[in-house]
């Protein structure tokens, strides 16, 4: 009892202090969250819990929800065939890049998929700073593209350790091909519906809404979607996604849903998720010898491919805004952990690449995010070496 009294009245301190250390030092609060949650970790204040864990998935899971509130599925279908290609190309880039450097340098096999791994989680947090940046719209797009390549290949591999490469792993692919099928189906069948029966928007999501009507039918849809992919034993990020997407796609005309729901996860839930994230690194792990060196190389490998990467999309967006796309890929916090989890439990890799993969994906943040606003900066805005206009792809 006296461990969860602690652990509550930690956690809560944490979520409150960390915006006040984030004004005083200018490090970014996600940063300050996660150092917070290694410290207490390291201390004792905080100790493994079951339902600190349940809280913190949930909180990753709203996270994604969020990032799929950014996505607006009717643009998203409008998206240029060339685009798309570029898209792909900048994908195929990541893995014949992983390929080449796991050769290189002889390391496990997982870093091909692990050093690719690309999550769209993060950049809501970018949005409220760079609010009106046309590279954060881009980087939403195509960065949808990776996610949902990363969770396929997550998906794969842990059906793959799980039930090896036969029958059960072929099942799990049918289903994952068959609910991403229905998905379009019930986007098209709702979008027919809303067409002829509009009202039916508003009485959904009234206009006038004194009951939060908009929050409650989002949350169900949420857990709907989330219920759906637990049931299938599929990625449960995916319908969390989903959810948000569809929210975003349907329901424009509730303006302020979106920053309702805002309040909600990043004033509490998405938080946890941060502190939970920070608790699984005792910093007495720091002193194993090489680890913050092959961390730190990670992260290197991780940014530079994606800024290679990112170059083929100079022509259209310009140089600023393509390199801005690539480091805003570059935080696949929670598949990055994800997927070392599952290579350390079934002894692909050893420990000391486990907790490697794990500091990395910590230091990906606070790195990412300070190259991010340092060449936002040094780069003229007006990056106007792009003959191609493409303000259609703004979500």
């Amino acid at each position: 009892m006296g461990h969860d009294v602690s652990l509550i009245l930690t956690v809560s301190f944490i979520v409150f202090i960390s915006t006040i250390i984030s004004k005083i030092t200018k490090v970014h609060i996600v940063s300050v969250e996660i150092l917070l949650g290694s410290f207490s970790f390291s201390f004792g204040l905080i100790e493994e819990n079951e339902i600190f864990k349940i809280v913190a998935e949930l909180g990753f899971l709203y996270l994604m929800f969020m990032s799929g509130l950014e996505i607006n599925l009717r643009d998203l279908v409008k998206i240029p065939k060339k685009i798309l290609n570029l898209g792909l190309l900048y994908m195929a880039l990541l893995y014949i890049f992983s390929l080449f450097i796991v050769y290189l340098f002889s390391l496990p096999a997982i870093f091909i998929v692990g050093f690719p791994l690309i999550s769209i989680g993060l950049l809501p947090i970018l949005k409220k700073e760079y609010v009106d940046e046309k590279w954060l719209n881009y980087a939403f797009t195509i960065g949808l593209i990776g996610e949902i390549l990363s969770i396929v290949v997550l998906t794969v591999i842990g059906a793959s350790v799980e039930f090896g490469v036969g029958y059960d792993l072929y099942r799990i692919l049918f289903i994952l091909s068959l609910i991403l099928f229905l998905f379009f189906i019930f986007y098209k069948g709702f979008n027919f519906l809303l067409w002829w029966f509009p009202e039916f928007r508003t009485y959904l999501m009234p206009l006038d809404d004194t009951l939060d009507q908009d929050i409650r039918f989002s949350m169900m849809l949420f857990f709907v979607m989330v219920s759906i992919m637990l049931y299938l034993g599929l990625e449960l990020a995916l319908g969390a996604f989903v959810a948000g997407s569809f929210v975003s796609t349907f329901f424009s005309h509730k303006h302020m849903l979106h920053k309702k729901l805002n309040y909600l996860g990043f004033g509490w839930l998405i938080p946890i998720f941060f502190i939970h994230i920070g608790s699984t690194f005792d910093i007495k792990f720091l002193i194993v010898e090489n680890l913050i060196l092959t961390s730190i190389l990670i992260v290197a490998v991780m940014i530079t491919i994606r800024m290679l990467a990112s170059l083929v999309f100079y022509k259209n967006y310009g140089l600023r805004d393509s390199l801005l796309l690539g480091l805003s890929h570059t935080m696949p916090l929670a598949l990055l952990i994800a997927i070392a989890s599952l290579a350390y439990e079934n002894n692909y890799i050893t420990i000391f690449y486990y907790l490697s993969f794990v500091l990395s994906a910590i230091l990906q943040i606070p790195v990412s995010m300070g190259l991010i606003k340092l060449i936002s900066n040094l780069l003229a805005k007006k990056d106007d070496t792009s003959p191609v206009q493409t303000s259609s792809l703004a979500i």
